[in-house]
């Protein structure tokens, strides 16, 4: 076996180089039946996604710069150019790698979910091609096994490690029953996007959508899987008392709510407690709102403390992840090798039954034709046995020339020795 990984990531090259060699789903095919053409039987899944692009192989034919060398060619790109970003992993390197990856140990964002996903779809699309067989189906099952041992076992996706994610769990935290709470978003930026996004696992009663621009909040509104409406900045004070939890990301360079807003809302609100989180720089709300009673305000300064603390954790289960992928990955070469030996055996098997069947062929045909029983016996004898030495002779002259090897104590051993 040759398991070679190659690729880039958002570690080794800028994103005008991603793009570059980025294979959409249209492509992706038709790159796969590509490979499979110049490469029988040679077994490939290619992995592209926004932050990297990886081609794992499995075959003696090829060696990372053939496969570098095609990346190249089938993107048009100068390889000379595309070479210095690249990495390159063989065996069990290589087999770490895609392990890490799947688990989200080499993601941007430390431990993320999504990757595994994304793998899994790879492999799919590499099956339904046809360019996975054999040691490949091992190597990718065990690995989803893997990243599945790394969630449960340990707390790499258990922390929120960005500030999107960790408003969305505070607001948990502090309501642990989201279903009857009143969200209100203000801004539809990249922040708030994703804020909407993590939401989405929840059942909320309802989420206002507040922006500058009508259309953009309507666009986000009409993108979530829950009751909505879109609202302009200036219609905030007469629907803030229905918000349980406000979340405020804007480029506005002055706040958006004040004191005097907040007050009058929570007095609507019979002092019914608000969740305010403010992840915008500068502040949306005003610092005086955190000395109103009943009113939980927290800043970008408050969730990145958060962040830091959980992205350490994270690194500390990262530590315990690494470890499971060591035993993995030895485990797995050692049904390899074993898988290996069986293979070898049945290879030997199998030419041994079909140089016999080829022979005694020809022997059935010639007593056919009447030629004598006896002197077809002798040469079917002795072109079965003269079949049979060839290889063994072969490997035991060259055992017999670099005798450091070791190889010749086992022919030894196999054939018998002479004792006499």
């Amino acid at each position: 076996m040759s398991f070679i990984a190659i690729g880039i990531n958002h570690q080794t090259a800028p994103v005008n180089i991603r793009e570059k060699v980025a294979f959409t789903p249209t492509t992706l095919a038709g790159a796969l039946k590509d490979y499979a053409q110049r490469k029988k039987n040679a077994e490939l899944v290619i992995l592209s996604t926004c932050n990297r692009t990886e081609i794992f192989a499995n075959s003696e034919q090829i060696s990372p710069a053939d496969l570098s060398t095609w990346l190249a060619e089938i993107h048009q790109l100068d390889l000379s150019e595309l070479g210095q970003y690249l990495y390159t992993y063989e065996n069990a390197p290589a087999i770490r790698h895609l392990m890490q990856v799947a688990c989200g140990l080499d993601s941007l964002i430390l431990g993320e979910p999504q990757i595994l996903g994304q793998v899994k779809q790879a492999f799919s699309e590499a099956k339904h091609v046809g360019t996975v067989n054999g040691h490949f189906e091992k190597i990718f099952q065990n690995t989803f096994a893997v990243a599945k041992k790394v969630r449960t076992q340990t707390d790499i996706g258990a922390n929120a490690v960005s500030v999107a994610y960790a408003a969305v769990q505070l607001a948990k935290q502090i309501f642990s029953d989201l279903s009857n709470s009143h969200v209100m978003l203000i801004g539809a930026g990249e922040t708030i996007e994703l804020v909407a996004k993590h939401l989405a696992q929840f059942d909320l009663k309802k989420i206002t959508v507040a922006n500058r621009t009508l259309a953009n909040a309507q666009a986000l509104a009409d993108a979530l899987q829950t009751e909505s409406e879109a609202i302009t900045i200036s219609e905030i004070p007469g629907r803030l008392a229905k918000a349980d939890i406000v979340i405020s990301s804007t480029a506005s360079p002055l706040p958006i709510l004040g004191q005097g807003a907040v007050t009058s809302a929570l007095k609507e609100r019979k002092y019914k407690p608000m969740l305010m989180i403010d992840l915008a720089v500068p502040r949306d709300i005003e610092e005086q709102v955190s000395e109103i009673d009943d009113v939980y305000l927290y800043t970008v300064d408050d969730l990145q403390h958060i962040v830091q603390q959980n992205v350490a954790n994270r690194e500390q289960a990262a530590s315990q992840a690494n470890e499971i992928i060591q035993n993995s990955v030895l485990e797995l070469l050692l049904w390899i090798k074993q898988h290996k030996k069986i293979d070898l055996i049945k290879t030997y098997r199998d030419k041994s039954e079909a140089t016999r069947q080829a022979l005694a062929e020809k022997a059935l045909a010639k007593l056919a034709q009447g030629e004598a029983p006896e002197k077809i016996l002798q040469e079917f004898s002795y072109k079965l046995s003269q079949a049979m030495m060839h290889s063994p002779t072969k490997a035991m002259q060259k055992a017999i020339v670099d005798p450091k090897t070791g190889a010749l104590d086992l022919l030894e051993d196999i054939f018998g020795r002479d004792n006499k």
